[in-house]
């Protein structure tokens, strides 16, 4: 049975998904049907996902089956037929580093890891607006994050890249950890393609379509309408019983869709206010000054943006 020979493990908000795409347009690469599937971040006992001893949820907050077992994780990759490179993208092994490392070097040793790290200050903002849009409750703002609860934030703590990265690298070694930046993707897509094919081993002179981008930041126009649409609410399911006779599952969901896209806006509708991005450059500064020296890029324009 087949298991990923490459592994994306960083970070969200940072271009995977379109990445996870371009890659999944080369015919010698060949990338798990799901994305996120979040397995070698899970404590793993004999191929079994548990929680401090326990059995996790099997479903994720958005109602998909969770990868709990080696099995149902290898099933990912039935498809695989002579492609050379096989992977699977979950750009949050970076933030779970501690669980993630040690399965990795346990179930896929040789595999070769890639991370794309964007500006944490950029990071947190678009992570922030996913959660405006997806109106997760008791949402706080970003500076009352950094101020109140900034060692609890998962928005604030995930843009903390260097002890994450640096595990990886002293674990598993240079020649096996590559390491990019979102700018890169920004400047050069075609470029930074071609790189990561040349290192997962495949044909890298490959052009994948890198036209269009797998998701960009939006905002709703009205939080109540949007309230009405995303979350469970009594006007919603008298609604959705009424269609439910005439209109199928399926074009329930792209009726929704649309309602959704109607009633959304680019992230300039809700922009990083000045005292935010000060407070999240502060916030950020000493692990970004070590994350420079330890991948050898340049970040200061980060402190800068």
């Amino acid at each position: 049975m087949a298991l990923p020979n490459f592994l994306i493990f960083g970070v969200q908000k940072a271009g995977t998904t379109s990445i996870y795409n371009y890659l999944n347009q080369h015919p010698q690469v060949y990338v798990s049907p799901r994305k996120e599937t979040d397995f070698f971040g899970r404590e793993l006992v004999d191929g079994v996902a548990t929680s401090q001893g326990k059995a996790v949820p099997q479903l994720t907050r958005g109602g998909r089956q969770q990868i709990l077992l080696l099995a149902d994780y290898q099933a990912l990759f039935e498809g695989v037929t002579d492609e050379v490179a096989i992977g699977e993208a979950s750009p949050n092994y970076l933030f779970l580093h501690q669980q993630a490392v040690p399965n990795i070097q346990k179930y896929v040793p040789e595999a070769k890891l890639i991370a794309v790290l964007r500006n944490p200050i950029s990071r947190a903002y678009s992570d922030y607006l996913m959660h405006v849009r997806q109106v997760v409750g008791n949402l706080k703002p970003l500076s009352e994050q950094v101020e109140t609860s900034a060692n609890s934030s998962h928005t604030l703590l995930k843009g903390l890249y260097y002890e994450g990265t640096k595990h990886f690298i002293e674990t598993f070694g240079s020649e096996q950890v590559k390491i990019f930046l979102y700018d890169d993707l920004r400047k050069d897509a075609g470029q930074l393609m071609r790189d990561i094919y040349n290192f997962v081993g495949v044909d890298s002179s490959f052009e994948a379509n890198t036209s269009e981008r797998g998701q960009t930041a939006q905002v709703p126009k009205n939080q109540s309408v949007n309230k009405l649409l995303q979350t469970q609410n009594p006007l919603r399911a008298a609604v959705g019983t009424v269609l439910r006779t005439v209109v199928s599952e399926e074009n329930r969901q792209k009726l929704r869709s649309r309602l959704i896209d109607a009633n959304s806006q680019g992230k300039e509708g809700l922009p990083l206010s000045d005292e935010d991005r000060l407070l999240l450059q502060d916030y950020y500064r000493e692990d970004i000054l070590r994350l420079q020296d330890l991948i050898g890029r340049d970040l200061s324009g980060w402190l800068k943006e």
